[in-house]
């Protein structure tokens, strides 16, 4: 791809970012990456890589220290603070420590994201009861997040990321704590939100689940670089005409 291409058709770019807490070294050096709209990403790497520090970046919960980050076309390192929450509605987050609000019911955790987008309470109820029952919760909707175990919360975390149709979905190893098989239905949540034309960009450890989504391409972070200096993916891009 040229880079008139990629300016066209991507939906993040970065461009020779460099991320540092403190006067520590830097946790993410040069990293420079496009993700086309519409595609499905895996990012992986040794504990340590910078994989949380570089999903933060794209969440906009972190700036850089140094370099270019475009989201949707615009710069959002010299984005006003004001104009932050509207780029932030527009991206699903699951957190690796699910950050549910604990005195909210699993329902009203996941309702959230539409109440914030204003969103009629008479239209909510039906596609919070759609995403509890997808993730195996449909009897679980008036429990709190303290009385659900660790792989159902992170399920809710999951139905409350993906409820409004993000165009980028951000997900911290999320199958982390649920078994084999729900890590497989949740998998397909993501692969029909996916087609549906949302950007996913999941981060994990876990090679098998990472070969079951055909077309994804593949990030690789070694000690806050990428392991291709070209930034370049591997696997080929999803075919869209072909689905």
């Amino acid at each position: 791809m040229t880079r008139h291409q990629s300016d066209m058709t991507a939906i993040v770019q970065f461009e020779n970012v460099g991320l540092r807490y403190g006067l520590d070294s830097e946790t993410l050096s040069d990293v420079s990456f496009s993700l086309a709209a519409g595609g499905f990403y895996f990012l992986t790497g040794a504990s340590g890589a910078g994989k949380t520090s570089l999903l933060k970046l794209l969440y906009l919960a972190q700036r850089p220290s140094r370099g270019v980050i475009r989201l949707f076309g615009e710069d959002v390192v010299t984005l006003p603070r004001t104009r932050l929450p509207g780029f932030r509605r527009r991206i699903g987050v699951v957190f690796q420590d699910f950050r549910l609000v604990p005195h909210l019911s699993a329902y009203d955790n996941i309702a959230l994201p539409l109440r914030v987008a204003g969103m009629e309470e008479k239209e909510i109820d039906a596609p919070v009861a759609e995403m509890l029952s997808w993730v195996g919760l449909g009897d679980r909707g008036q429990a709190r997040p303290a009385t659900l175990s660790g792989g159902e919360q992170q399920r809710v975390a999951i139905a409350r990321a993906v409820i409004g149709r993000p165009e980028i979905l951000v997900a911290d190893e999320p199958t982390g704590n649920v078994d084999a098989d729900m890590a497989r239905r949740l998998l397909t949540l993501f692969e029909a939100l996916n087609r549906l034309g949302t950007t996913i960009v999941v981060a994990t450890h876990d090679l098998p689940l990472m070969s079951q989504v055909t077309g994804a391409q593949m990030m690789r972070l070694d000690k806050g670089r990428l392991a291709d200096p070209t930034g370049s993916l591997r696997y080929p891009a999803r075919s869209r005409q072909a689905e």
